[in-house]
């Protein structure tokens, strides 16, 4: 049997909830002011996207790191796009990694993307299941802006 996860979700006040994971972490959950909510947390929807973001992130930070790679910025973003009908999906999925360091090798980072997307991330293997993934990159000099 696979390794066991929990959390749960306490209602606070109309559609506001705090999740909490099983080891005692705390997120404020609630619906935009258009569905009936008080935008006073992230949406369930949004979280996903997120789940994402953090469980690529870390695959490709951490790949990255043993590959020696100075990096000294690491951020990952995540857009979605919805199905129109109920349950209204997530049928395309951008995630870019904006990757600020030293002569941060592209081969690299493209294999560590690579391996996050086929091969380590849950989150990606569980979403492809109704949404094309795209996956970019940008690297910047440790002194450039994007």
């Amino acid at each position: 049997m696979g390794q066991k996860k929990s959390s749960r979700v306490v209602l606070r006040d109309d559609l506001i909830f705090t999740g909490y994971s099983n080891n005692g972490h705390s997120i404020p959950l609630d619906a935009a002011k258009a569905a009936g909510g008080h935008d006073a947390g992230v949406s369930p929807m949004e979280l996903m996207l997120t789940a994402l973001g953090g469980c690529t992130g870390m695959d490709v930070i951490s790949i990255l790191r043993k590959k020696q790679q100075d990096v000294t910025g690491f951020e990952v973003q995540v857009e979605g796009v919805r199905a129109d009908e109920h349950p209204r999906v997530y049928t395309e999925i951008w995630v870019k990694f904006v990757v600020t360091g030293r002569a941060v090798d592209a081969k690299a980072l493209e294999r560590a993307i690579e391996l996050s997307r086929d091969k380590y991330c849950g989150a990606a293997a569980t979403l492809r299941h109704t949404a094309q993934i795209h996956y970019d990159y940008v690297i910047q000099e440790a002194d450039e802006t994007v």
